[in-house]
C-alpha cells in the first residue's frame, strides 16, 4: 500500500530529509524566526523502522545509513537530500488532504525508511543527535515537529476527555426550555447556547473536568490548573477573544484565582499556563496517568511556509515557553464528536453544561480570528 499522510505528516519526512541536506539545526526566536547565529551541528538522526532502529550520521558531505547493529547499508551525498527535501517541499505546498508521493516513496525505500508518521503514543516525531558547542557534549534530543505548511498545528486535540463540567446556578429551566437551547445550531451554537443561558440569568459555575486522569494530571502540575482553565474557557464565550495571552491579561487583571500576590499578578498567570503549555508539548496526554516525564525533550521543531526549519530547545526553556505562550489559542471543536455545549441534569439533579479545552498553535505573526463552532 503506497504511503500516504496530509501535509503535516508529510512535513516530518521534509523535516528529516532538510536537515539531513543541511546537517545544522538553527533556533528560533519567540516569533518563529530563525537565528542565524544560534545552531547546532547534527551528528545523525535516528528512526524506528520495522522493529529496527535505522542511523543516517552525516560524514564529511556524505549521509551514511546504518542498521542497529552499525552495519553500513547506503552513502549518499547531502546534496542528494537536498533535492528530495525541495522536491518534497513543492509538493506538500500544493496539495490538499491527504495523499500519495510516488518520487517520494520510491527514494524513501532507498533509504531505508517506510513510514512518514512516528507513533502517535509518543510526543516525539524525530530524534536527532546534536554536537553542542557549549557543553562539547553531543545530547540525544527528541523533538515533536509542528508545520505551518497546512492549518494551524495543534497543541492539544479535543476529545471527551478536554471536557469540563460546569452546573448551572441561578435558573430552574423546563425540560421545553433545556430542548429550546439545545437547539440552536450555526457556527456560533456554542457561544449563542450560553448567551441563553445567561439571558434567562443562569450562570456557569466551575465543577470537574469530565476526565479523573486529566484532572489528576492537572494537579500534579499546578493544584491551580483546573479552576484556571474553566476561567479561561468562560472568559472565551464572554469575550470571543481566542489568544490565550489576552484572556490570562483579562483574568489576571480580575486577580479571578484570588492569589495573594500584591504585584506581578500577569507573571504569576502567564507562568501557570506556560508550565502547563510546556507540558502538553512535551510529554503530557489528557486521557493517559502522566508521570511528569517528557518524550519530546529536546522540544519543538517547527516547519516554516518558507521551508525553513526552527527549533525550540528545551535547554532554552524561557525562550521555548514564551514561543508556546504567545503563540497558543483556544478553539472550539466539533459539538458532535466530543459531546459539549448540552444542557443536562447529572447523576446528582444538577443542571450541568460541559465546554471543551483544544489548543492551537497560530502561523507566523497572524492574529487568530474569533472561534466558530463546529
Amino acid at each position: 500500500m503506497p504511503l500516504s499522510g496530509n501535509k503535516g505528516e508529510w512535513s516530518e519526512i521534509y523535516a528529516f530529509l532538510r536537515l539531513l541536506a543541511e546537517g545544522l539545526l538553527y533556533e528560533g526566536d519567540e516569533k518563529g524566526n530563525l537565528e542565524k547565529d544560534f545552531f547546532y551541528p547534527i551528528v545523525r538522526i535516528m528512526r524506528q523502522e520495522r522493529r529496527v532502529q535505522m542511523i543516517y550520521g552525516i560524514e564529511k558531505g556524505d549521509v551514511v545509513v546504518c542498521n542497529d547493529a552499525g552495519e553500513e547499508l547506503l552513502r549518499l551525498p547531502m546534496s542528494a537530500f537536498s533535492e528530495k527535501a525541495s522536491d518534497l517541499f513543492e509538493q506538500i505546498k500544493s496539495k490538499r488532504g491527504t495523499f500519495a508521493l510516488a518520487s517520494i516513496e520510491k527514494f524513501l525505500s532507498t533509504i531505508h525508511c517506510f513510514s512518514i508518521k512516528a507513533l502517535s503514543t509518543s510526543k516525539a516525531d524525530i530524534h536527532i543527535v546534536v554536537h553542542d558547542p557549549r557543553t562539547l557534549i553531543n545530547p540525544v534530543l527528541n523533538f515533536s515537529i509542528k508545520s505551518q505548511l497546512g492549518g494551524d498545528a495543534t497543541l492539544l486535540n479535543a476529545s471527551q476527555s478536554t471536557n469540563f463540567i460546569f452546573n448551572v446556578k441561578g435558573i430552574v429551566l423546563s425540560a421545553q426550555d433545556i430542548a429550546k437551547i439545545n437547539a440552536i445550531e450555526g457556527r456560533n451554537k456554542v457561544i449563542e447556547r450560553y448567551k441563553a443561558i445567561r439571558m434567562r440569568g443562569g450562570h456557569l459555575v466551575y465543577s470537574r473536568p469530565d476526565s479523573a486522569v486529566l484532572l489528576s494530571n492537572l494537579r500534579m502540575l499546578d493544584g491551580d490548573l483546573p479552576l484556571l482553565i474553566a476561567l479561561l474557557l468562560l472568559e472565551q464565550l464572554d469575550s470571543n477573544s481566542p489568544s490565550l495571552p489576552v484572556l490570562i491579561e483579562r483574568i489576571a487583571d480580575r486577580n479571578m484565582l484570588s492569589l495573594l500576590e500584591d504585584n506581578e499578578l500577569q507573571t504569576s498567570y502567564s507562568y501557570k499556563v506556560k508550565h502547563l503549555l510546556t507540558s502538553i508539548a512535551l510529554g503530557m496526554m489528557p486521557a493517559t496517568k502522566w508521570r511528569g516525564i517528557f518524550d519530546a525533550n529536546g522540544g519543538y521543531l517547527v516547519v516554516k511556509k518558507d521551508g525553513e526549519i526552527v527549533c525550540y530547545n528545551f535547554y532554552n526553556r524561557n525562550k521555548f515557553e514564551d514561543y508556546l505562550f504567545q503563540n497558543a489559542y483556544l478553539e472550539r471543536a466539533s459539538t458532535t464528536r466530543h459531546q459539549y455545549a448540552q444542557l443536562y441534569y447529572d447523576e446528582n439533579g444538577a443542571l450541568s453544561f460541559k465546554l471543551n479545552l483544544q489548543i492551537r498553535l497560530k502561523l507566523g505573526d497572524k492574529t487568530p480570528l474569533p472561534c466558530a463552532d463546529l
